[in-house]
């Protein structure tokens, strides 16, 4: 053997020339090693100003003269960087982080804080970083509150803080390293939940108003529709009435082009219409409505009718009905007359609805 087993101190061997430089490198490998004390773990290439035997632990991504080297001990001794494999077992002194890490399953980890209480960094299953100071990979966790019994309150609380209401608390849910979701108090204190298709580009699902505690659903499908003309009905005939003009759209799902609600996702639906008779030549006109399910057969328990003598542009019709509707699925507000026809007139004659579940 030409060196020892765990620090790899070089042997003086017989006969050999120049002992005294075998004997100093030893000597420099415990002066690195024995009472271990690094600067820091943060760097990833070596300082600009460097005193004498100062130590580092290599960070992930070392470039430089420290490429290749992450996770070594870096000294620098007699000018240059030496690099130093750790073993099993190692442990060093973090000066920055008044920390204590100890080299196992291939990671410095933490095992406490230089005064036994604070940690600056502290990796569990994974090494944390500059980010993410704070790192856990593990697949269960446990918080209990410590009981009556114990001499404790038997409550438990999860405080978090952030320094004004311009920044940000919140929790991130990802799936393959995208977001998808995030949930706190994201640049208000109002509690907002936001969701994502792309881990880009956020929509606010719901929002709980910090200040009243109004409940806000700024995406929920849902609209409100109007008529800018007086549709006529011929008599005995179901008439699409043609609602062009919106008040309100959410998540665009209704085409004033066409008159259509169409369902964005599948689910119930609250339906709403609002029908102003306007006289033609009769007020005997019977008015009815209903709304058409894929164009097809009417939305059950939406048809409605009225009889007898009408005032023109007094008398209202309106009908409400819940749907079960598909992803997809087209609702449309349909009209007609009975004894006469007539006019459904502009601006009263209004189509709403939203999906409540």
């Amino acid at each position: 053997m030409d060196d020892t087993a765990l620090l790899k101190l070089p042997f003086i061997m017989p006969s050999q020339a120049q002992k005294h430089v075998t004997h100093n490198e030893a000597l420099l490998r415990l002066d690195a090693l024995v009472q271990l004390s690094v600067k820091s773990r943060a760097l990833s290439e070596p300082p600009s100003a460097v005193a004498e035997g100062a130590r580092y632990i290599v960070a992930a991504g070392a470039s430089g003269l420290w490429e290749g080297r992450a996770g070594q001990v870096a000294a620098f001794q007699d000018g240059i960087w030496v690099f130093y494999e750790p073993q099993p077992g190692w442990q060093a002194v973090i000066e920055d982080e008044a920390s204590v890490a100890i080299w196992l399953d291939g990671m410095w980890q933490i095992t406490s804080g230089g005064n036994g209480e604070q940690v600056a960094r502290l990796g569990i299953g994974t090494a944390p970083d500059d980010t993410n100071r704070f790192s856990a990979k593990l697949n269960n966790a446990l918080f209990a509150a410590a009981e009556s019994g114990e001499g404790e309150s038997g409550d438990l609380r999860l405080v978090m803080n952030k320094e004004g209401a311009g920044n940000v608390l919140s929790l991130i849910f990802q799936s393959g390293w995208s977001a998808r979701a995030e949930f706190g108090l994201a640049g208000s204190d109002d509690l907002i939940f936001k969701t994502s298709a792309d881990g880009v580009s956020f929509r606010d699902a719901l929002v709980l108003r910090a200040a009243d505690a109004v409940v806000d659903q700024p995406n929920l499908p849902r609209f409100k529709a109007f008529t800018n003309y007086d549709n006529y009905a011929a008599l005995d005939s179901w008439t699409t009435i043609g609602i062009n003009n919106a008040d309100y759209n959410d998540q665009s799902v209704f085409d004033a082009g066409t008159g259509l609600f169409t369902a964005p996702a599948d689910g119930t639906y609250f339906l709403g219409a609002n029908l102003l008779f306007k006289v033609n030549a009769s007020l005997d006109a019977r008015m009815r409505a209903r709304f058409l399910l894929n164009d097809v057969a009417p939305v059950r328990g939406s048809t409605q009718s009225l009889t007898g003598a009408h005032v023109s542009e007094q008398t209202t019709l309106r009908i409400e009905a819940f749907a079960s509707l598909s992803t997809g699925d087209t609702v449309a507000l349909q009209g007609g007359f009975t004894g006469a026809d007539g006019y459904f007139a502009a601006d009263e004659t209004c189509f709403w609805g939203m999906k409540i579940g």
